[in-house]
């Protein structure tokens, strides 16, 4: 046993990590399954390797991701100025901000919360009828989709669905939180709509520009079950990473640990009531020339638990489709040449798919 970092990790040759994945994968009861088994500590294919075990949050820094009410961009022009100019600064600096006053109800956030739960506190042997790690079945729970590709597994279980273009059928999601997922997912598509004109005219374009350019047009929904953990400091619950879609809204309950990554320190992203947490993934900082910035983010694990949260990103996805994406023309000029190529949303995304969450983006791989 050696100690790195504050962390104890064996160094003992007959370790065999494909081994301990596969038992883990074979049981099909995820993270929450080591915790109803009584572990006590956490099994070595959850601690990172030292190399990245993150350094970023030596000094902490007194700041606040934006909060942005939304009342009244329909109605007062002076308002809506207001608020697409707090879209742009958050957009091109934080590259997240929350929004209150979005006109999902607060019954709707929480019933989708309280489904999630419900569907992960379902006995074991109903929950592995849903247990997948191939991309076949509509609604596929699992734990880490990157486990065998990952350097080190996350404290998580998820659930996964595309529910736009073209949504599953009723029956082929779990009865337990059937009705409110489709309820919630028919919320979120509306909300994207007020959300993507904001940040076509933060960009000073035409309100319709980023829909009428496809990027609302997929959702895919990941329900995220965030077991207590033994020893949180040892792994983490969501490792380092952006995202791969153009644009994300997250729900998260109150228990916290959503960090995200500002001038090289790691700050919070509070729980605030009746909130939700938009970011900007990296198909929108492509398309926007480097404008908007899709910025690292990671969960921590936490000793209390479990955290709920519920991520939809707008993508396409893994989809087919020729479609090509690349900087929009309207923003580029002689004095801001395009920086990327253009790309379809699956050669984008199947990145992640290959490498997993290895703390890297894809958008190196598509600059000119």
């Amino acid at each position: 046993m050696v100690v790195t970092g504050g962390a104890e990790v064996c160094d003992d040759s007959n370790y065999d990590r494909k081994r301990e994945l596969k038992a883990f994968d074979d049981s099909k009861a995820g993270v929450k399954g080591l915790v109803d088994a009584g572990v006590t500590k956490v099994p070595r294919m959850f601690i990172p390797p030292p190399n990245l075990r993150d350094a970023s949050d030596t000094k902490k820094i007194q700041c606040s991701v934006p909060v942005i009410d939304l009342e009244g961009i329909g109605s007062d022009p002076v308002q809506r100025k207001e608020i697409i100019d707090k879209v742009r600064h958050a957009s091109e600096t934080w590259g997240f901000f929350q929004v209150v006053n979005h006109g999902i109800p607060l019954s709707i956030l929480e019933e989708m919360k309280d489904g999630v739960r419900r569907f992960f506190e379902l006995d074991v042997e109903v929950k592995k009828e849903f247990y997948a790690r191939d991309r076949q079945p509509r609604y596929r729970y699992t734990s880490n989709f990157d486990l065998y590709t990952a350097p080190f597994a996350n404290w998580r279980d998820t659930c996964f669905c595309v529910m736009a273009p073209d949504p599953p059928k009723p029956e082929e999601l779990p009865i337990v939180l059937r009705d409110i997922q489709l309820e919630y997912t028919k919320h979120v598509i509306r909300l994207g709509s007020p959300l993507f004109k904001l940040l076509s005219e933060a960009l000073g374009l035409k309100p319709s520009h980023l829909e009428e350019m496809g990027c609302a047009e997929g959702l895919s929904v990941l329900c995220h079950y965030y077991p207590l953990c033994p020893e949180p400091e040892l792994t983490l619950g969501t490792s380092k990473h952006s995202d791969n879609d153009f644009l994300t809204v997250l729900l998260q309950d109150q228990i916290g640990g959503l960090q995200v990554l500002y001038q090289n320190h790691w700050v919070d992203v509070p729980s605030v009531s009746g909130a939700l947490v938009v970011n900007i993934g990296d198909l929108l900082q492509l398309i926007t020339n480097d404008k908007f910035k899709s910025v690292e983010h990671r969960v921590l694990a936490n000793r209390e638990g479990p955290r709920i949260s519920v991520a939809c990103f707008f993508t396409t996805g893994l989809l087919p489709s020729s479609r090509l994406f690349g900087p929009i023309k309207e923003l580029l000029s002689e004095h801001n040449p395009p920086i990327y190529r253009e790309t379809t949303v699956k050669d984008f995304v199947s990145y992640i798919y290959e490498r997993g969450l290895d703390g890297t983006s894809p958008l190196h791989l598509f600059r000119l």
